[in-house]
């Protein structure tokens, strides 16, 4: 009917189209839904809403959203992810779903999911960043004050409390480390310059930021490569010695694993924007 749809956390959304909208939109993205309100079956409104997506369309869900998508049966043949807390639920209801609630996103095609609202952020910063480039996505990142990339695969909570004191943060360290990607990065370089032992590096490392001191070189290598594909004309293997990466070869696995596509071919998706 056009008039503003107040949420549960008791504001307003504007709204602008009604749902013939999804009959032309590329990208679709769910919401969160009160947990309180997840069905095995959606209301029919949602439903018929729904079904005016456009074949092909990509279709994105945030947090608890995956429930709805789950239950029109558009996850149905997909990888999914969504809040921890509510993974046992999510399994209960769509046993038939392969779920991984360890993750802060899935990206499986056409269909993504995030994990928390917060994980919502990292997703559509992927999605920006596959559609238009790390610059962009890394801009929007700095505005918004938020991290310019967390992996998918990383871990959506840390079990073990972030240490206190600024004494005991990796954070001057891994700093340190991105001004010297292209050197061959070890364990023992890392450790060395914050002052810890290996194994308590390892730990407070993990434990700030979620994920291994070599996962982390290794996002951050790509994404350093990324950036230098879209605005150098460097060859793959040059970029590769920039970055860290021993060789052309190991920059085009990495980056297929990380992104799905060869560095050839990232290239010419935004050599036209240039």
């Amino acid at each position: 009917d056009g008039r503003p749809v107040r949420t549960t956390t008791d504001f307003a959304i504007a709204v602008d189209h009604g749902p013939e909208v999804l009959e032309t939109a590329d990208t679709v993205v769910v919401a969160p839904v009160d947990p309180a309100r997840i069905t095995a079956e959606p209301p029919d409104q949602v439903r018929a809403a729904l079904a005016r997506i456009r074949p092909g369309a990509r279709l994105v869900s945030i947090c608890t959203g995956a429930f709805v998508l789950a239950a029109a049966g558009l996850l149905d043949g997909h990888k999914a992810t969504t809040h921890w807390l509510l993974a046992d639920d999510f399994r209960r209801m769509f046993p038939h779903i392969a779920l991984d609630p360890d993750v802060l996103f899935v990206d499986d095609g056409r269909v993504l999911t995030s994990a928390g609202a917060a994980a919502g952020v990292d997703l559509l910063l992927h999605i920006l960043r596959k559609d238009h480039g790390s610059a962009l996505a890394n801009a929007i990142a700095r505005c918004c004050v938020v991290p310019p990339f967390r992996d998918g695969g990383q871990a959506q909570y840390i079990q073990q409390p972030v240490p206190d004191t600024a004494a005991a943060s990796t954070a001057a360290t891994r700093a340190w480390a991105l001004e010297r990607l292209g050197e061959p990065l070890t364990l023992s370089d890392l450790a060395g310059h914050a002052r810890m032992s290996l194994r308590t590096f390892a730990r407070r490392f993990n434990d700030e930021v979620g994920v291994s001191p070599g996962r982390w070189l290794i996002q951050q290598r790509v994404a350093r490569a990324q950036h230098l594909l879209e605005t150098s004309d460097l060859s793959v293997d040059q970029i590769a010695g920039q970055v860290g990466f021993a060789t052309g070869a190991s920059l085009r696995q990495h980056l297929q694993a990380a992104i799905g596509v060869s560095p050839r071919t990232y290239r010419r998706t935004f050599q036209a924007a240039r």
